[in-house]
């Protein structure tokens, strides 16, 4: 159906004038550049950066032309019939060494190999229609590695305890054993637009809260997804101050992919439990405020809530997202809405331009508590967070800069585990999908119990970039301390060395980054022996190297 609407209105746009173009998530160089500029006081204060993708020109952001000039970017045809937006073309190359390391890219998979990606658009506009069509095609060469080893390397009970997530989240370790190839509507929608506002059906990938790396609620980890949406296109101004939004539902896919070893068998029962053949019913709701008399700061909510097709039609519950907030009111016994997965969260951004910096951070919970009460008192159950700062600093070249980023993200549990187990974060015991699309988590590229700390430092001037980073990554640690209660040697650890390159060639914005992974008990595997104990802890586990190489390219045509 979303298909045949997007036929349509491609043949009823021969006439239209366009203007309004979004910059898709993961464009090379511009949010970056944009981010930028507002911290040097260039650009509009009063956009948070909260909701992404970014919606340019007259019903969107009005960006000063010396600042970035918008017609360099969205090139138009004059014709007879009106004028049409020719979108860059974007391409996208990436290499995995040794197994699958990739976050943050959209409709590309995880994939150890190469991986390519190409896209490319067009954009009209009649009166207050908008129609944006920039697919996506994927191919990925796919190849065979080493995933989570089978017995005698795991024991059995262990595989139990990890099925544990396998059953409750698509999440397949290989897409299949053969390449794949994927069409999709990418980064396209349909919308009316008015007043900053925007009513419409889109495709596009959608990034929430103030986070450059790991968005908690909402990011472009996995596939975009066909959705409704109403959301401003700019800050919408009031006497007390600016206010943004989205409210979106929409329908959520599965990958089509089992778990590895679904024969796996303990105790005479069989681990794999085949998930629902059923779509997933998702909406979601998000408002950031910026109060008029502090400049720079914004402050926001986000809710989301996804059920099974089929049991939105039982219970009527086509509107889940402004229902059940809090436990006491469940139907259920024993304060569950088993059927119902769901979370929230708020998140905060301040930037202070006397200082080019900023600093922004995402709490958030995906289990309710019973009352506001019980909020109070166990704030920490089932939380998770991400922290970070951003700052700027001059050097002695005019326009130049040192930029200085640190993030750190935790959606691991808590203590508060000891108490009340929430297990981890995007899986879930009836919707068994998980908080996915097309078997990618939407929310941080992190996936269940994933903890990381991320410093980078580079050089910067206008959209050329240039630097490093050091990561640490901590795998899935609640399944960790599921799996191996009281063995601390079997944390799976990454430790991640990043080199990138951001160069603005006229017609061409290029960035290019290599990424080197030093993988610490790689699938939480261990090499000593559990019946020799005079050699614990001092054996090494199963360790790992990787390499990743990403380059992505964007081409004005014309």
């Amino acid at each position: 159906m979303l298909k045949k609407l997007f036929v349509i209105f491609i043949g009823a746009s021969l006439s239209l004038m366009s203007y309004g173009q979004t910059v898709p998530l993961g464009s090379p160089g511009v949010e970056n550049y944009l981010r930028r500029q507002q911290l040097l006081g260039k650009f509009d204060s009063s956009f948070t950066f909260n909701y992404r993708p970014i919606t340019l020109t007259k019903n969107g952001l009005d960006v000063d032309s010396s600042i970035f000039n918008t017609s360099e970017y969205f090139k138009e045809l004059k014709s007879d019939k009106g004028k049409v937006s020719i979108l860059p073309l974007e391409f996208r190359m990436s290499f995995d060494k040794n197994h699958p390391d990739s976050r943050n890219d959209g409709a590309m998979i995880r994939s150890r190999g190469m991986q390519a990606y190409l896209s490319a658009g067009i954009y009209r506009e009649i009166g207050p229609l908008s129609i944006q069509l920039k697919p996506e095609f994927i191919w990925a060469e796919n190849r065979d590695y080493q995933g989570f080893p089978e017995w005698p390397r795991h024991y059995q009970s262990i595989w139990q305890t990890r099925y544990v997530w396998f059953n409750r989240i698509d999440l397949p370790e290989r897409y299949g054993t053969n390449q794949y190839t994927k069409l999709t509507l990418g980064q396209s929608s349909i919308r009316l637009n008015k007043w900053g506002m925007s009513l419409g059906l889109s495709t596009e990938n959608i990034w929430w809260g103030p986070a450059v790396r790991n968005s908690i609620m909402m990011s472009n980890n996995a596939q975009g997804f066909p959705h409704f949406t109403f959301n401003t296109q700019r800050p919408i101004k009031t006497g007390i101050g600016s206010f943004e939004w989205q409210f979106l539902t929409g329908r959520l896919g599965a990958s089509g992919f089992d778990p590895p070893s679904t024969d796996q068998i303990f105790e005479g029962r069989v681990l794999f439990v085949p998930k629902p053949d059923d779509w997933r019913y998702f909406q979601a709701l998000t408002l950031s405020y910026s109060p008029k008399w502090i400049k720079g700061l914004s402050l926001g909510l986000t809710r989301w809530v996804q059920q099974y097709g089929e049991n939105a039609k039982e219970t009527n519950s086509f509107f889940p997202i402004f229902q059940n907030l809090l436990r006491k009111n469940d139907k259920e016994e024993f304060g569950f809405n088993l059927d119902q997965d769901q979370a929230a969260g708020i998140f905060g951004r301040w930037v202070w331009f006397d200082s080019n910096a900023e600093f922004y951070f995402e709490f958030a919970k995906n289990d309710a508590s019973i009352n506001f009460r019980d909020l109070l008192v166990d704030t920490d159950h089932s939380r998770a967070l991400t922290v970070g700062i951003n700052k700027l600093f001059s050097t002695s070249k005019k326009d130049e800069y040192w930029q200085f980023n640190f993030e750190w993200t935790q959606t691991s549990q808590t203590e508060s585990r000891l108490l009340r187990n929430s297990l981890s974060w995007y899986i879930h015991s009836r919707v068994r999908h998980g908080y996915t699309n097309n078997g990618d988590v939407l929310g941080s590229a992190l996936g269940p119990g994933g903890n990381a700390q991320y410093l980078e430092v580079a050089k910067v001037k206008g959209f050329n970039r240039i630097g490093g980073a050091i990561e640490r990554f901590v795998h899935n640690n609640d399944f960790n301390n599921s799996a191996f209660e009281g063995d601390f040697t079997r944390y799976w650890v990454d430790f991640n060395l990043h080199g990138f390159y951001e160069q603005r060639f006229d017609r061409i914005m290029l960035t290019a980054s290599i990424f080197y992974t030093y993988s610490l008990n790689y699938q939480w595997e261990a090499l000593f022996d559990p019946d020799d104990p005079s050699v614990f802890p001092d054996t090494p586990g199963v360790d790992r190297n990787n390499w990743n190489l990403d380059i992505k390219v964007s081409y004005s045509l014309f």
